[in-house]
């Protein structure tokens, strides 16, 4: 995206701010000075969004002829980023929800005095289609045809995390060197990144008043589905998967499959995986006789990917949640992303509640690791020393600076604090050799008490896994039965030993100072 500020076009409307591009146009459109005014199914959604405060929120859905109505009242232009795909729904049942929405964005628009409407299609051939990009063809026809200036912007493959079209390829290349798939692997694709996306939305709210058409939109390559899972194993570090077309996998055999190895649901496997069948490539690249393309031209596909990755900086476009260095915790989701978007992460989280003060909680935590151990099966802990020591790493060797107190960037045997709010938070970040990245997260929380007496705390104790690979996920899956029994005693032993009467003073060394 270009960071330069635009002229605002007074109030916007979006429809499908809780979205993957609705949740990212958002905060791009209130930059640029304009109204902002978004609708949801559910208001809570919205609630931790950072930008929430900044917009209005109607609450309702675009099935509703009153709902569509109120989001296009005074509104300059409105952007249509609603799309119901549903792998449980009938075909009718869907074509028909999804053009129900359209008619009522198109008479309300029209009699509401909308400038401009702006939806997100996809590319696709002409002939017969899934019923996924049937249905979003069908509804750019309808808003074409509303009497409001509508610009339909037809767009491949998204790439950013987040994105369902990128995470199942994510999550395929990550998991499988050996990928069985449908003949259609080798269709052509013209995939985009999020940040050029998002650049021609909202350059779309500026068209002339009597544009009223499609537009393909698309990066500055034409890949092949195994190419992109080829580009995104080389970026990501992996060996490129041998992917093997096989003619007899089916739509719905493949989606299962995708179902099955990736978290993407079932629900949205369907629908992508039945649309994977054609071949999209733009037509024509019309619009940059409108919007000249982003400073510094089209993002190619492997730099996309690195920005998915967060290998790069990603400028003023959210393309990844997993920001290990800037959020509270190794991996927080954008709270308008789905649960399920982003890398693969597991976790091991235990809380206890207990009658020792917060201060003696600290304490424990503060001194844990070296001489004090770690308060669940040393003889574990060891072995998992000696492991790493004989496979070239650190081990349990290096102990820590000082007995009782932590510093930043302190070693603590094979880890190292990461973030330390004295008193409250500590954050271990492996150096071990693992196949992934890890983390062991702490954190003490006082409870209120009556006035006058001493009250109790709470004590949160986090695993944090990031796997790498194939690998990564049988690692952590061998050492599932081991965790079940070691982080269960931790915890227990951690708050026991802070309920303890201090130790009597003893001699011992000094600590460093």
């Amino acid at each position: 995206m270009s960071s330069r500020k635009l002229t605002a076009v007074g109030t916007i409307a979006v429809a499908g701010a809780t979205g993957y591009l609705g949740g990212r146009l958002v905060p791009l459109l209130l930059e640029n000075g304009e109204d902002v005014r978004v609708l949801s199914r559910r208001r809570e959604k919205l609630r931790d969004v950072p930008w929430r405060a900044q917009v209005e929120i109607l609450e309702g859905s675009m099935e509703d002829p009153e709902t569509a109505r109120a989001l296009c009242e005074g509104a300059d232009v409105v952007y249509f980023l609603v799309h119901s795909m549903s792998g449980g729904k009938s075909a009718a049942t869907f074509e028909k929800l999804e053009r129900a929405c359209a008619l009522n964005l198109a008479k309300a628009s029209r009699e509401a005095g909308v400038r401009r409407l702006v939806y997100l299609s996809g590319l696709h051939p002409p002939g017969k289609l899934s019923r996924h990009l049937a249905s979003r063809t069908e509804v750019g026809e309808i808003l074409l045809a509303s009497g409001t200036p509508t610009a339909v912007l037809q767009a491949g493959l998204v790439i950013g995390s987040g994105s369902a079209s990128f995470e199942m390829v994510r999550h395929l290349t990550d998991v499988l060197p050996l990928m069985p798939a449908p003949k259609w692997v080798m269709n052509k694709i013209q995939p985009i990144a999020i940040r050029d996306a998002l650049h021609y939305l909202v350059g779309a709210a500026r068209l002339p008043a009597d544009i009223n058409r499609t537009f393909d939109i698309g990066g500055p390559e034409v890949l092949t589905y195994a190419d992109m899972m080829g580009g995104y194993a080389h970026e990501a570090g992996f060996r490129r998967p041998l992917v093997i077309p096989l003619p007899v996998l089916t739509p719905w055999l493949a989606a299962q499959w995708v179902s099955l190895v990736t978290p993407v649901p079932r629900s949205l496997a369907v629908p992508l995986v039945e649309s994977l069948q054609h071949d999209c490539v733009a037509a024509e690249k019309d619009i940059a006789a409108y919007i000249p393309d982003p400073a510094g031209g089209l993002t190619p596909y492997g730099r996309a990917v690195q920005l998915a990755l967060h290998k790069i900086a990603a400028d003023t476009v959210e393309t990844t949640w997993a920001t290990a260095h800037a959020l509270s915790a190794p991996a927080e989701p954008l709270p308008s992303d789905p649960e399920w978007a982003g890398l693969t992460v597991f976790t091991d989280e235990r809380t206890k509640t207990t009658t020792a003060p917060a201060e003696r909680v600290w304490s424990v935590v503060e001194g844990i690791g070296g001489a004090n151990g770690y308060y669940s099966l040393p003889f574990a802990w060891a072995a998992r020393g000696w492991l790493d020591k004989a496979a070239g790493g650190v081990g349990l060797s290096r102990g820590r600076r000082s007995h009782q107190h932590l510093q930043l960037n302190d070693a603590v045997d094979w880890w190292r604090v990461e973030a330390l709010e004295r008193g409250r938070l500590l954050r271990l970040r492996a150096e071990m050799i693992v196949p992934g990245r890890a983390w062991l997260e702490f954190e003490v929380t006082p409870v209120a008490s009556a006035p006058g007496t001493e009250g109790g705390s709470v004590f949160r104790q986090r695993a944090i896994f990031f796997p790498r690979g194939l690998s990564g996920r049988l690692y952590w899956l061998a050492v599932l039965p081991f965790h079940g029994i070691i982080f269960k005693n931790m915890a227990n032993r951690i708050t026991a030993a802070a309920g303890l009467p201090p130790p009597a003073s003893r001699p011992r060394a000094a600590d460093p100072q």
